[in-house]
């Protein structure tokens, strides 16, 4: 099965070679990777031109921010399966392999989400993310908790709903996710996949403000219903079945395989 696998980035160059090395990694034979970078300044360039062997594509030039970007690479993907990685951001080893045989397995699934492992700037290990399936209220008015890297849908679907709307400068997955979920439930899969990067520079950490405004949005599109009553317990509602849920479900004490804790070594940052 053909997985396609986009990064984009931006002045990211201190991350991208560990993001680029924890895919190449996995020796997924399967893999089409492509990396849109929008021009930068640093030493990205230098980075993508190292391992341009294994890729399918990739260009640096000006664009019109991330969702264009993406749009940019999944233009070109031709894989049955897609997904995207940020340029701060890892797989895990052995994540595309497993994702795979998931979705040979269950053919009558289109969209899947798993766990995550949260690092912080130079890569070492803070916490791990074990998710809940998939819960559109609590989605939509506590947080979107599904790991961005951990999720990957079938090319099929992507194109079904006109794949990702620029419009959105942060809320993009967000909003990707609910179209998704209007034909295909995403499916949870109880399987770490990959890291999430957090630091202070992070984009949705930097631009918080913003995207509470953008999440706002996406409630009133798909709630309408709801508009009418007060949000704040509306959220302490949501925010309460999460912790409920993820309590049950021993989501708060979870422990990730010690082989992918002990696989950050080789990516840390210096």
């Amino acid at each position: 099965m053909k997985i396609s696998l986009v990064t984009c980035s931006y002045q990211q160059g201190k991350f991208l070679d560990a993001t680029m090395r924890s895919v190449l990694d996995q020796g997924y034979p399967g893999l089409e990777y492509i990396v849109i970078d929008g021009g930068s300044k640093d030493q990205s360039v230098d980075v993508i031109r190292r391992h341009e062997h294994a890729l399918a594509y990739w260009v640096s030039e000006k664009d019109r921010g991330q969702t264009h970007a993406l749009r940019k690479g999944f233009d070109r993907a031709t894989g049955d399966i897609l997904g995207w990685l940020c340029s701060d951001d890892l797989l895990l080893p052995g994540a595309l392999k497993r994702v795979a045989a998931y979705f040979e397995a269950h053919p009558e699934v289109d969209v899947i989400f798993g766990n995550a492992l949260w690092i912080d700037a130079q890569g070492q290990f803070i916490r791990p993310k074990k998710e809940m399936r998939w819960n559109k209220f609590v989605f939509l008015y506590d947080h979107n908790y599904l790991a961005q890297p951990a999720t990957f849908w079938r090319r099929s679907l992507y194109e079904k709903v006109g794949g990702l709307d620029e419009s959105w400068n942060l809320g993009m997955d967000s909003d990707l996710w609910l179209r998704f979920a209007h034909h295909a439930k995403p499916h949870y899969v109880d399987e770490y996949f990959a890291c999430m990067r957090d630091y202070p520079e992070q984009k949705t950490r930097a631009l918080k403000p913003a995207g509470r405004v953008e999440d706002a949005t996406l409630s009133a599109r798909e709630l309408p219903a709801l508009q009418r009553l007060p949000q704040r317990p509306l959220g302490w509602l949501a925010r309460a079945g999460r912790i409920g849920i993820k309590l049950v479900q021993g989501g708060y004490w979870a422990s990730p395989p010690a082989e992918y804790v002990k696989a950050l070594e080789r990516y840390r940052i210096v």
